[in-house]
């Protein structure tokens, strides 16, 4: 069934890199290969992944991560740290380029991380914090695409859902990134009122 394969996918991604799962007549395996420990879940368990209660989905998951199976979600991080995570994308861009600094976003926030929806107060805190050591940086200098990859990976390290995008517009012709997530852009979609039509978007480590 469609269901059951999507499942064993959100189990996949949610695991530790050490844990792999293999699929069972009654639902599935964790190898923890890491401790050598082994965990068995039925497919109505592994089902609450995908369903609509959240509820169920987060205690399966909480359980999981008491189990010391899946990464614990990071807490906020202080502004001090994005500042940090800020130069450093700003640095890697210019010194390798936009392009190949996408693909290594699978690295810096690794497929397997869940995604849960983002409270748009966390994306707002984010948003004030990036754009603060953005523009109170003479290295920095407001650069869209070191802001839009650094919320990026730091939205996607909490376990949070997170869209990059990247924009074009004709006339005059410019290029343009954010990321999206709870409905807010960081930096801004359409800076001084330009619209931009989003030709890549990348919603999971570097894909």
């Amino acid at each position: 069934m469609a269901e059951d394969t999507d499942a064993l996918l959100a189990l996949t991604r949610l695991l530790s890199p050490h844990c792999r799962v293999t699929k069972m007549s009654g639902g599935a395996l964790i190898a923890d290969w890491k401790r050598t420990r082994f965990l068995g879940m039925t497919t109505a368990d592994i089902r609450k992944l995908v369903g609509a209660d959240r509820e169920e989905r987060a205690e399966l998951v909480t359980g999981l991560v008491r189990a010391g199976c899946a990464p614990n979600r990071k807490k906020e991080y202080a502004d001090a740290e994005v500042g940090r995570w800020l130069r450093g994308a700003h640095l890697l861009i210019r010194l390798i380029g936009f392009g190949r600094a996408l693909r290594l976003l699978s690295l810096a926030a690794p497929g397997y991380i869940r995604s849960d929806p983002a409270a748009a107060e966390d994306v707002a805190r984010l948003k004030r914090a990036v754009q603060s050591c953005g523009r109170g940086s003479w290295f920095v200098d407001d650069d869209c695409k070191a802001e839009a990859v650094t919320a990026f990976v730091l939205l996607r390290r909490q376990g949070l859902e997170a869209v990059l995008n990247v924009g074009v517009r004709e006339h005059p012709f410019a290029l343009h990134a954010w990321t999206s997530a709870a409905g807010l852009c960081i930096p801004d979609a359409d800076p001084r009122g330009h619209a931009f039509t989003p030709v890549l978007t990348i919603s999971g480590g570097g894909r």
